[in-house]
């Protein structure tokens, strides 16, 4: 735990972590991950083998420093609502306070999102007693613009539940539209100032191809999977999110943080293992992607590992895509 950071390698090996949301607080580069467990599963298109408990918090004073494990912030017991599957989570500050985000199922085997608060970024985390009304499926990413209002985007496909929600309600058998129909979109909703509950129902965001259409179901090396981040550069909002069973991390861009979205590119290609999820953040004057990777431990689905790398704007905006391994 003591050597500095690389890029492209694990920044932590004592433990497995995958979907990795950075944040710059207190001058120091915080990512919040999920953990996953080191035990046999089988795999599903559900995401069974997904059963992580818990939440650590990774620090970084500087991108060749050591990784710093604040130990568990966050476990499943201490959620009262919560049933299972602590998935990918994200943090933000606002109110002298530290807000996690998290996904879990309740005691229906619905997925939520919900909250925990600290004085600090590394926690513990005290969660609320209640998940956030109005919520569903998974993947929350936090992101507070210039003008002071937060915004939350979240849903997955599959296992995260999000065809379930089309018609507004929980509807158990739903299905997926067909592959020529419009694809289903992440969902956003601006937060209210305690960052505690939606200001409004969540809304679907649409992405839309070149020529201002939206992508189809079928178009699987493009559409929305899961794992949704926002972030801007230069005046412009930036979509970005795995295709899930392409296993992409693409990008689409916006002058509205609502959308609509115009697809743009590939950000980083195939990773080894079945998921991929990242997030982006600028820290000491650079870019950086934080991906995930089962290389740990040799391509296991449920046992990945963090990592990151440089990421780069070309002058028109767009992103450099990043092949794997980079």
């Amino acid at each position: 735990m003591n050597e500095p950071v690389k890029p492209n390698e694990p920044i932590v090996k004592h433990i497995y972590t995958a979907d990795p949301s950075a944040h710059v607080f207190e001058g120091k580069l915080y990512i919040y991950p999920s953990h996953d467990l080191d035990h046999e599963n089988t795999s599903n298109d559900n995401g069974d083998q997904y059963d992580m408990e818990d939440y650590h918090v990774l620090s970084i004073d500087s991108l060749d420093a050591p990784c710093v494990d604040h130990g568990e912030a966050l476990h499943l017991r201490d959620i009262p609502w919560a049933k299972q599957q602590l998935w990918a989570p994200d943090a933000a500050y606002r109110n002298n306070t530290y807000y996690l985000f998290f996904p879990a199922r309740d005691k229906e085997g619905i997925f939520r999102l919900g909250v925990a608060t600290s004085p600090s970024p590394s926690g513990p985390f005290t969660p609320e007693p209640n998940y956030i009304p109005g919520s569903f499926s998974i993947d929350p990413a936090v992101f507070i613009d210039e003008d002071d209002q937060a915004y939350v985007y979240f849903g997955g496909l599959w296992g995260g539940q999000l065809e379930k929600w089309q018609t507004g309600a929980y509807v158990e058998d739903a299905e997926g539209p067909e592959p020529s129909a419009p694809a289903i979109g992440p969902r956003v909703a601006k937060l209210s100032e305690d960052m505690l509950s939606f200001q409004h129902d969540a809304l679907e965001i649409s992405i839309l191809d070149e020529n201002g259409q939206p992508l189809t179901a079928g178009d699987e090396e493009r559409r929305y999977f899961e794992g949704p981040w926002m972030h801007k550069y230069n005046g412009t909002y930036y979509l970005s999110y795995s295709t899930g069973s392409t296993h992409q991390i693409v990008y689409a861009t916006s002058d509205n943080p609502l959308g609509p979205f115009t697809y743009r590119g590939v950000i980083l290609t195939p990773v080894l293992g079945w998921t991929t999820h990242h997030s982006i953040v600028e820290f000491q004057g650079k870019w950086y992607l934080f991906y995930h990777d089962s290389s740990l431990s040799g391509g296991a689905d449920n046992k990945r590992s963090v990592k990151f790398t440089e990421l780069h704007y070309n002058e028109d905006g767009t992103i450099q895509m990043i092949p794997y391994p980079s």
